[in-house]
This record gives C-alpha cells, sequence and structure tokens, in this order.
C-alpha cells in the first residue's frame, strides 16, 4: 500500500464552466478546492500538494516538471456551456491529453469533463465522452475519486458522490489552495456552493445529472467561506446553485428565513469582504412564490455588494421551444420576475429603495444592487425562424417598459449525452448559424447598448477597476463579481493595479471611463477628451491654462462634478 503520507500530488486547473458552476480565472471553482481538501482529508500533507492553473503551465514550461514527477497527477475542469474569457483560456482536449502523456505516476480526471468533450470549448457543439488517455475518469464526483483513490493505494475506486458530511470537511481542509493560485489575493473571487442538481429537467442542461438539490447547512457554508477568509479571499460568489432562492427548502419553493441567516453568517465570518455576489435564480419560483421571493430579494439586496446579478433562465421566448424543452416559465412570467426583482433589488448604494430613482436625474452614481439577467440558448428542439422575433419582442418590452437587466447572454446549445438534446445534437444550432449571427449583432446594437446606458449611466462610479490588459493605447480591466463589465480607460497603464473608474461612454457590453477623481491639473488629453462635453479644444484650453482653482471655469457645458476633484 501506498502510505498517503509521503505521495506528492500536483492538480491542474484547466477551469470549468457550468450551468451553475463558473471557475474561470478571476474565479476559482470549487473543484480544486474540494479535491484538495479530500486528499488533506485522506492523509496527504498539504506541502505535498501541487496546485497549478492551465494558464500558469502555458506560460512556465518549468512548471511541467511538477506534473511529470507526481506520484498522482490529477486534472479537473470541462465546459459544458460556452463562454467568452478574458481572464484566463480554459484547456482544449489536446492539451489535456498531453498532460496525461507528460504524467509518469498515477492519473485522475474529473470535474464537467466526464459529461463529454467536443473538438473545442464552444458552442453548436456535439459533446462524447473520452477519457483523453487517463489512467482513471471519475465518473462521479472527482473529490470522492481523490480521496477513495489515495486509500486505495493509488490501485482504484467505485465512482460515487460525496456527502455533504465529507464536504463539509473537504471545503474548508481545502481552502489552502487559494493561496497557490496566481491571482491570490487581490484578484481571485472564490465560487461557492450552495447545493447542486435541480428540481426540474431542462432538455440541454447537465445540473439534473447531479440529481434534485441538496442543500449545505448555512453551518457548513459559513465555515468554508471562514476557511477562505483565513487564508486571505475577501471576494465570494454564490454561484453554485441551479436557484438561490430555494436555497433551504423543498427544492422549489423559497426559505426567506434561511436565506437571511445565510447571508448574514457570511458577514459576520467575513467582515471586511469585498464582494459578495450571487449567480442563479429561477424565475418560476418569482411566478410561483412571489412574496416569499421579494422577501429574500429584499435580504439579498441588503448584504450582498453593488453589481449583482441573478442569471434568469428564460431560455427561449418561443412557446414551441418552450414545450418541447420542458422550459419553465414563459415570456410574460419572465417579465414579471424581471420587474419584481427590479422593484426590490434596483436600487443603488446611497439611495432610499423606498423612494430614489433607479435611473435618470438624482440617482446614485453606483451600479444596482442586483438586477436580473437574461440567458437565452438557441439550437434547441422545435427552434424556427420565428423563435428569433419571440426572444426579440420579449428583449423590446423590457426595455419599452423602462426595466433593467444587467446582461443578456446569448449563446448555442452544447448537446451532451444524456440529456434530452443528445439525440437532436447541434444540427439545428449549426443549421441556424448565419441567422444566429445576424440576430445575436441585432440584439447588441438595438437593446445591449441602451440597456447598459440605463443600468451605468455617464458618471457612474466602478471601483476596485483591475487592469488587465493593453489593446490600441488604452488600458482594460474589470471589477470582481457576477457578469463585471470591460472597462476601457486611455493610455497604457501597470497592469495588475487597481483604480476607481467614472463611466464616460458605452460600447455594446463594455464601457469607458476615466480615473475617478481626476485631478484637473494633472489630467492628460485623451482622459480629458473622453468626457461628454469636453472636445479637442477645449481639452486644449485646459492644459494650456493650467493651474485651474475652479472646476466650473474650466468646461461649463461639462458635468464636471462627476469626473474631477475639487482639489
Amino acid at each position: 500500500m501506498t502510505d498517503p503520507a509521503t505521495l506528492s500530488v500536483t492538480l491542474v486547473d484547466g477551469y470549468v464552466d457550468e450551468p451553475a458552476h463558473f471557475g474561470v480565472p478571476p474565479y476559482i471553482s470549487t473543484y480544486p478546492r474540494y479535491t484538495a481538501g479530500a486528499l488533506v482529508d485522506a492523509g496527504v500533507p498539504e506541502s505535498q500538494i501541487t496546485y497549478h492553473t492551465i494558464d500558469e503551465l502555458r506560460d512556465e514550461k518549468s512548471k511541467w516538471r511538477d506534473v511529470e514527477d507526481a506520484d498522482l497527477f490529477i486534472y479537473v475542469g470541462g465546459m459544458t456551456v460556452p463562454g467568452s474569457y478574458v481572464g484566463g483560456t480554459p484547456a482544449e482536449p489536446d492539451e489535456v491529453r498531453e498532460l496525461a502523456w507528460t504524467a509518469d505516476g498515477t492519473t485522475l480526471m474529473g470535474g464537467p469533463v466526464r459529461f463529454g468533450v467536443g473538438e473545442e470549448n464552444a458552442g453548436a457543439q456535439d459533446m462524447e465522452r473520452d477519457d483523453l488517455d487517463f489512467d482513471y475518469l471519475a465518473m462521479a464526483d472527482v473529490e470522492a475519486a481523490a480521496y477513495d483513490l489515495v486509500h486505495g493505494g493509488l490501485a482504484g475506486f467505485e465512482d460515487r458522490y460525496r456527502s455533504n458530511e465529507e464536504l463539509a470537511r473537504w471545503a474548508a481542509d481545502g481552502a489552502f489552495v487559494i493561496e497557490q493560485h496566481p491571482n491570490h489575493p487581490d484578484y481571485l473571487i472564490c465560487e461557492m456552493e450552495t447545493s447542486r442538481g435541480c428540481a426540474y429537467r431542462c432538455s440541454f442542461c447537465t445540473e439534473p445529472m447531479y440529481g434534485d438539490p441538496a442543500f449545505r447547512s448555512v453551518d457548513a457554508v459559513t465555515g468554508e467561506v471562514a476557511a477562505l477568509y483565513d487564508r486571505g479571499a475577501r471576494h465570494f460568489r454564490l454561484g453554485r446553485q441551479a436557484d438561490i432562492l430555494a436555497y433551504g427548502g423543498d427544492g422549489e419553493a423559497p426559505n426567506p428565513d434561511a436565506l437571511h441567516d445565510l447571508y448574514a453568517g457570511i458577514r459576520e465570518v467575513a467582515p471586511d469582504l469585498e464582494t459578495l455576489h450571487l449567480d442563479n435564480m429561477n424565475p418560476v419560483t418569482i411566478v410561483d412564490y412571489p412574496e416569499q421571493s421579494r422577501e429574500a430579494i429584499r435580504t439579498i439586496a441588503k448584504y450582498n455588494t453593488a453589481g449583482d446579478t441573478a442569471a434568469f433562465g428564460l431560455e427561449s421566448a418561443d412557446p414551441l421551444v418552450q414545450e418541447q424543452n420542458n422550459l419553465l416559465v414563459t415570456a410574460d412570467e419572465c417579465l414579471e420576475a424581471v420587474r419584481i426583482v427590479n422593484e426590490e433589488g434596483g436600487w443603488r448604494p446611497g439611495e432610499s429603495p423606498e423612494d430614489a430613482p433607479s435611473f435618470g436625474e438624482g440617482s446614485a452614481n453606483r451600479l444596482p444592487k442586483l438586477l436580473p439577467g437574461i440567458n437565452l440558448v438557441h439550437g434547441l428542439m422545435g427552434e424556427r425562424p420565428e423563435t428569433y422575433e419571440h426572444n426579440k419582442r420579449f428583449l423590446h418590452r423590457v426595455l419599452d417598459e423602462g426595466l433593467m437587466i444587467r446582461r443578456i447572454n446569448i449563446r448555442q446549445v452544447m448537446a451532451f449525452e444524456g440529456t434530452e438534446m443528445a439525440e437532436t445534437g447541434a444540427d439545428i444550432a449549426k443549421a441556424h448559424k448565419q441567422n444566429f449571427n445576424a440576430y445575436k449583432q441585432e440584439v447588441r446594437e438595438q437593446i445591449d447598448n441602451p440597456m447598459l446606458k440605463r443600468v451605468a449611466p455617464v458618471g457612474t462610479v466602478l471601483p476596485d477597476v483591475h487592469l488587465e490588459y493593453h489593446q490600441d493605447g488604452r488600458t482594460f480591466g474589470r471589477q470582481l463579481g457576477t457578469y463585471s463589465l470591460l472597462i476601457a480607460v486611455p493610455g497604457e497603464r501597470e497592469l495588475g493595479q487597481s483604480m476607481d473608474v467614472a463611466i464616460t461612454g458605452h460600447g455594446y457590453r463594455s464601457v469607458t471611463g476615466v480615473p475617478h477623481p481626476l485631478d484637473v491639473n494633472e489630467a492628460s488629453m485623451d482622459e480629458l477628451t473622453a468626457i461628454p462635453g469636453i472636445g479637442d479644444g477645449t481639452a486644449g484650453n485646459i492644459i494650456v491654462d493650467r493651474p485651474h482653482s475652479e472646476l466650473d471655469a474650466v468646461a461649463p457645458e461639462a458635468p464636471t462634478e462627476d469626473f474631477f476633484s475639487a482639489d
């Protein structure tokens, strides 16, 4: 038997993206943390567990030696929904095979990769199960497989799911792994699991493969937050659940008291947290239980941090597609859910939620506390040309009513074995590709841009924007949080630092801004001309006539109080 105390283990994070789970940087998913905790619980010392991201291996070839030399090499990753990513690039199947070929020790692979892989991480893909040349593929929980494999002397395991009792230990024991993430501590957000599985069975979704929801206790979740907080984490997202409103209930009806205990408990163990966001909120819960949902949403908006987004799985506004794919809400019902979240969570910090406007003159210059996001999936059974028109009509209704949605996620289906979409596959998505692209562009122009101006008007201040990369003479960055805005500021600034930014303009899904507050006597030409009301001539005069002592005299046509310091 192999003594766990002598094992060296290398854990590589290829990143995950699931319907109810995210792990592409700046996120770290639960998988590597829980797997590391399971290894510790099995007797492997923390000091003998090495964690790397796939991007680290791409950038530093010397770290492949850790893969090669480990007694046990574990890969976690897998994409079951497609996306576009800035902070990291998920591992492609060929890269994962290369990891298996490199490792001299026992190899184990797990995570959502078990559901299948395609030719690339993209939509309109048929996904097939593939062990990618690993010794072992965990077809249930990779953390349970790692625990049992170590106990079994690296000789094998039975696929099984971990219990919530095991998870309570492993979640806390694995918190140490975040210290090995290259983004730690300043630019890392920990994905938190409150439950997994789903009470419903939409045709395309992999989440029901985890079974019905099994909720973790408040003590288990807050204990994990406390362990991560002790290791330097300050940013958290309750993203690992199909419906945050169902927490602590029967899987369908809300339990506002349990949700209050959860959020208040997190704030108690992490008093100086900087981000507390969520992901999934099922609109059918709001429609079926409106008063309980309102109470729960008020609790979330009380304890969260600004800019939070509750993703709504409308998926399609077409009644035919809804019927054929077991979708849960009609367009009218989803619209009502959008109204309720706007009413209870759409206020901005600095306002009284009872009487202050959410946007327009008199609103506070911060992002709203909590807004819905809309998920739309294309390539589903029954999709037809009219489907695109149904979706566009729904989105125009939201806009025309004066409501706010934080973002619209439009994607094409990935078809996995074990879902009802397996037989249809990606055929419909591929056949409609040209229509899809034209429709997506139309939504970006007609809905996204005016909606973004409503949600984040000129002058909105975005605190702690982390600068990530340079392009075309500008620096791009984001705040930490759910579906953070991409922000461009003039000039090539030092990457890795953070700054407050005031918004000056809008694209379809991104904004431009300038550092906030600007010193009128130090601001560059590019910064000055980015501000509405200040053109090249005025900016030139400001620079020539420095120093200035009064803001009003600088640019009387510009909203100077939104951008400049009074000094």
